[in-house]
């Protein structure tokens, strides 16, 4: 990589893996998952996901890049992890508070992944995908609030 477009096109692409190996795991999160609220929440997301990847491939055609090509490592592990989870012999309320950790990791990933591709494109002038990118941060930020909140409120009262 040469300059900083040349980064943002990278950051991008790994963005566009990174949310099609959740989109993948999101479904057996989903069935993993015991709490009604958790299987809606992540369902809703496993939706926002399929979304937010066919945003960043927009972004990517709009640039003329195309969207394959990098296989995002980080989220390969976090997945890895989810899958782990799963397969744990865990109470129904300790499988659910493991879910929304795993998931909060997957969160906190791609909130600094689109915080960073945020800022590289406001540092070239990309203003259009600034405000695509913007807005799946804010996205992002919000479903980490909500998995935050459910565990907080009801989960990890339940796992105790």
């Amino acid at each position: 990589m040469k300059n900083l477009q040349e980064l943002l096109e990278h950051q991008l692409r790994d963005l566009y893996s990174a949310e099609g190996q959740y989109a993948e795991i999101l479904p057996k999160m989903i069935e993993a998952a015991s709490d009604d609220k958790l299987k809606k929440m992540f369902t809703d997301h496993l939706n926002q996901t399929k979304s937010q990847q066919d945003r960043v491939r927009q972004l990517l055609e709009d640039i003329n890049v195309k969207p394959g090509g990098v296989k995002c490592k980080a989220m390969e592990g976090l997945v890895k992890e989810c899958v782990e989870m799963i397969g744990e012999d865990a109470t129904p309320a300790v499988m659910d508070a493991g879910l929304i950790a795993d998931a909060q990791r997957c969160e906190h990933y791609e909130i600094s992944g689109y915080g960073t591709a945020t800022k590289y494109a406001m540092t070239l002038g990309h203003d259009k995908m600034v405000k695509v990118l913007d807005a799946i941060l804010d996205e992002e930020s919000r479903f980490n609030e909500e998995l935050n909140d459910l565990a907080i409120q009801e989960i990890n009262k339940k796992a105790v």
